[in-house]
């Protein structure tokens, strides 16, 4: 019995890494769509998250199975309450790149931003592929040094989210009400993409270290 346990804990961990790839290559094409205005990609991101949506679903009916039926103890009970968390933030990362392929596909074929803020939205994309390409190795080796290149990459990103408030709040902006909104909403949807991949590095860091951990790592 304790050996189906462990091939259990085992499977419900490889789901986590599948979706965190599923939702790293969903990022990839949702800001490569946004940027460069690519319907394609756009269809294949919002097609693409029904998948997302699946695996949380299963891992959570596994992870629940567990619960119930094997009573886990203390850091294999850390292992599938965090597991259910982080199935749940993970597939809201899913979400937030879906909404941002939305954003691309309502505004084709012209691009969703003004050219005056394509190199910021270029950076905040760039540091959210960071954290999702960096969840994929933290939640395959535990490496508490990769979660806190993720809550740095964090920090660059809601400096971003700032600054571009602050430019559309600024009396020399010119755009108009539409584009305000579309430029406000993709931000939000970057900056919380990043703040679920930095909530499930702190899961991570309290099951490796058995403590909750503040605003830093």
């Amino acid at each position: 019995m304790r050996k189906v346990f462990q091939e259990e804990l085992t499977q419900v961990g490889e789901q986590l890494v599948e979706i965190s790839q599923l939702v790293s290559e969903a990022l990839a094409k949702a800001s490569t769509s946004f940027r460069v205005a690519d319907v394609d990609l756009a269809e294949d991101v919002i097609a693409a998250d029904a998948r997302i949506d699946f695996l949380q679903t299963s891992l959570d009916e596994r992870a629940i199975d567990i619960l119930a039926l094997q009573g886990p103890v203390a850091s294999d009970l850390r292992m599938i309450v965090g597991s259910l968390r982080m199935s749940a933030s993970l597939e809201r990362m899913g979400d937030l790149a879906r909404h941002i392929a939305q954003l691309a596909r309502l505004r084709f074929p012209s691009t969703v931003i003004p050219a005056s803020m394509t190199e910021t939205f270029n950076r905040m994309a760039e540091q959210d592929q960071l954290i999702a390409d960096k969840l994929i190795v933290l939640l395959e080796s535990r490496d508490l040094e990769v979660a806190r290149d993720i809550h740095k990459a964090n920090n660059t990103i809601d400096d971003l989210h700032l600054s571009v408030f602050k430019a559309i709040a600024a009396p020399d902006w010119a755009e108009s009400p539409a584009t305000t909104v579309d430029v406000a909403l993709a931000s939000r949807y970057f900056e919380r993409f990043a703040d679920h991949g930095v909530s499930v590095a702190r899961k991570v860091t309290y099951l490796v270290t058995g403590e909750w951990q503040g605003q830093g790592f």
